[in-house]
């Protein structure tokens, strides 16, 4: 189980509903690189939950894989 602070960090910088892009996976089946996805949360390991576009649910692993969160130019 992660620290408080780090679980409370995550769950800031990447509210549900929020687009991530990929920038690495350590998977074998992982989406390619660049494929973007929702979050829906982040769980108690720290793995935030997405529903990639290309139809997968892999989470994305708390200090193994990478994502950065993609700001529309809205925002």
């Amino acid at each position: 189980m992660l620290n408080k602070d780090i679980l409370e960090w995550l769950r800031r910088e990447y509210p549900v509903g929020c687009r991530v892009e990929l920038l690495h996976m350590d998977d074998a089946t992982a989406p390619p690189v660049s494929t973007t996805g929702i979050v829906t949360g982040i769980d108690s390991t720290g793995s935030i939950m997405v529903n990639w576009s290309n139809g997968s649910g892999l989470n994305v692993l708390y200090g193994i894989d990478r994502v950065r969160k993609v700001v529309d130019a809205d925002d």
